[in-house]
């Protein structure tokens, strides 16, 4: 449907050489995006990049560190200045921590922070810049299950993504005037790299089938339509709004 269609828009995503990320750019280009792959680790994002041209996809890789602000801002100008429109940002590097909150690492804390908040901003300010002086954007932040509920012993994993939806909110709020849209989707518990303590710990895998009406984690794959929708013309008036995809677990108790 012409609704969808991302054909001519070139989207980044940070955090993008594998998990989530990864599935997300490769949804974007299948939905007819070029994208930017970014992460630190230039050798895993050149093997994610020639695993999509392999696929047939348009695709760039941009590393720089999502948590240096002069770094962003400097890799987002110039890649506009040689390239071309960023048209859609998807805001998804991010972290983890597992530890008791009372015994909880002030420089943790301040790591885990600086990846899944600062970095949304960093990103955000950087690429919404161009995208206000042409009239039209899209930006999507990577919230979580986490940003309307807690578990122990993740408690400023939880901040982080509550921070996320609330940024969101703020982004919209500024800057829905410019013909940005800046909406977010929370995914539920989801087989990634990010999980995989938990994806290995039966107690914990029967714990989360019988606690999500779905029964099951999450596919990365079962992200993309929510990605392309809110990419796409088909979400003009969606502003501010952040989108579980999580099989029910925050319907339920």
């Amino acid at each position: 449907m012409q609704l969808f269609d991302l054909s001519g828009r070139r989207a980044l995503i940070t955090g993008s050489s594998m998990g989530i990320g990864f599935a997300l750019a490769r949804g974007l280009t299948q939905a007819g995006a070029s994208v930017v792959l970014n992460a630190r680790d230039s050798a895993r994002l050149d093997a994610a990049a020639e695993t999509l041209r392999g696929e047939g996809a348009s695709v760039e890789a941009l590393v720089f560190d999502v948590t240096d602000a002069a770094a962003v801002r400097d890799a987002v100008d110039e890649f506009e200045a040689k390239h071309g429109a960023i048209d859609i940002l998807v805001n998804n590097a991010g972290m983890q921590h597992r530890t008791p909150l009372e015994d909880f690492p002030v420089d943790a804390f301040d790591r885990l922070m600086r990846t899944n908040v600062n970095s949304a901003f960093y990103v955000g300010q950087s690429v919404a810049r161009h995208m206000i002086g042409r009239g039209a954007g899209r930006i999507i932040n990577i919230a979580s299950v986490q940003s309307a509920l807690a578990r122990p012993g993740i408690a400023p994993y939880t901040a982080s993504k509550g921070a996320i939806t609330n940024l969101t909110k703020g982004m919209a709020t500024d800057w829905a005037r410019h013909g940005l849209n800046c909406n977010a989707i929370a995914p539920g518990y989801f087989d990634t790299p990010l999980n995989a303590a938990l994806v290995a710990d039966p107690e914990f895998c029967a714990w989360l089938e019988k606690r999500t009406p779905a029964g099951r984690w999450g596919r990365v794959e079962e992200l993309v339509g929510a990605c392309v929708f809110l990419a796409s013309e088909a979400s003009s008036f969606v502003n501010g709004h952040t989108l579980y995809v999580d099989g029910g677990i925050t319907a339920s108790l």
